[in-house]
């Protein structure tokens, strides 16, 4: 079975073509500036990358893209008849949706439900399915939302200490964000540890420029740091993360601003790169940090400092903990990071190996915790687009056996 993944925003649509019997990709790209100025779509197979004009609408970047998988050039299918079905990602299925589901006219309807909890993803997210849906009618859509996993959380926990009516008749509470990541993670730890995923406790660090950590107790999120929106949290690369709500209306008094426009500063300005004044890649902030550029290094430590703050408070909520585990491209790739998050655990039972931290294997499952670590400390690689796959599939088939 090939399934095709989908990842739709405003401007662009990102894609992969999954060959579901190995789980290998075999094609995967991005439609880029979809309405903009030199809109272009990348094509990578079989080691080679192509580049094509673009498209105006997500409508007429489906349809090159469809046309570019099935060209007998370089196409990689030789029809359309091969993709069983389409997966596509949506970051917020707020308290209607807590599993993937079919994408029909009832499912998008009660979608749109939830556009002003994410407004700049959900909608853009829905259109790309609809273009899908209109180019490859006669096979399955799922929709695969990136809150789910966190649906298992308790009320204590996704809470927010706020009038309960304002709860009951507004949904303000915490739903999280990266739940394809992190129950990928989850599934993948389970299988390196030797158990069933019902008995898996983690701490799972998904960091990159929006980083999020979940606490998963018997292979459930029971809490994790991103909240009504991806807003809340640690430390990010523009993001703010976890600050004092007064802020909002200080901050508006003081710049002349309004409520949203605070949020949109607090979402987009701050963060890494606000703190630093350098940029929101962790990596110029580094560099910076080595030239003893003293704003660097201060927001790489708040970085650090955030996340440890979670790992700890993790630690309380799930009593034991089989592992901490890092993942996202700077969990992955950032020895640096690693080290400044786990150094000072070592009274919790979390000790780094720094040598082994340092010498990691990019792209590869690395235990970089020293020997006497009575919490072991993994580099798990993500890998949202198959987990999305794997759910498509497993929809995809139940629906072709009921019939």
């Amino acid at each position: 079975m090939k399934i095709l993944v989908i990842n739709a925003g405003s401007s662009s649509l990102k894609y992969q073509l999954l060959d579901m019997e190995t789980e290998k990709v075999i094609a995967k790209g991005n439609c880029e500036r979809i309405g903009l100025d030199a809109p272009v779509i990348s094509y990578k197979h079989n080691g080679q990358e192509k580049k094509f004009d673009g498209a105006s609408t997500h409508d007429e970047a489906v349809e090159k893209l469809l046309a570019i998988l099935t060209n007998p050039e370089y196409g990689c299918i030789k029809s359309l008849d091969e993709v069983e079905a389409v997966g596509h990602r949506v970051v917020q299925g707020g308290w209607l949706f807590k599993e993937s589901t079919l994408v029909t006219d009832e499912s998008v309807e009660r979608l749109k439900k939830l556009d002003e909890l994410a407004p700049l993803h959900n909608p853009a997210n829905v259109k790309g399915a609809l273009a899908c849906r209109k180019a490859m009618p006669n096979i399955p859509h799922v929709f695969i939302f990136d809150t789910a996993f966190h649906s298992t959380m308790p009320a204590k926990a996704y809470m927010y200490a706020i009038d309960y009516k304002d709860y009951e008749e507004f949904n303000v509470r915490k739903y999280g964000a990266h739940g394809s990541s992190h129950r990928f993670i989850t599934n993948e730890m389970a299988n390196i540890l030797g158990k069933k995923v019902e008995d898996v406790n983690l701490i799972i660090c998904h960091l990159g420029n929006g980083s999020s950590i979940t606490a998963v107790k018997n292979g459930q999120s029971v809490d994790t740091s991103m909240g009504l929106t991806p807003l809340q949290g640690v430390v990010m690369g523009t993001r703010a993360g976890d600050v004092d709500a007064t802020v909002v209306s200080f901050l508006g008094k003081k710049k002349g601003m309004s409520a949203e426009q605070v949020v949109d500063y607090l979402n987009k300005k701050c963060g890494l790169l606000g703190v630093s004044g350098v940029s929101s890649d962790q990596r110029d902030v580094i560099a910076k940090a080595n030239e003893g550029d003293a704003r660097s290094q201060l927001a790489l430590d708040m970085l650090a400092y955030s996340v440890r703050k979670y790992i700890g408070s993790y630690m309380a909520v799930l009593n034991h903990v089989d592992a901490v585990v890092f993942t996202g491209g700077i969990g992955e790739n950032g020895d640096e990071t690693r080290e400044a998050i786990a150094s000072d655990l070592d009274g919790l039972g979390i000790v780094l190996d720094k040598e082994k931290n340092t010498n990691f294997k990019r792209g590869e499952v690395e235990l970089i915790s020293a020997d006497d670590s009575q919490v072991k400390i993994y580099i798990v690689p993500t890998n949202e687009e198959l987990m999305m796959a794997r759910d498509t599939q497993e929809i995809a088939k139940n629906l072709k056996n009921s019939k």
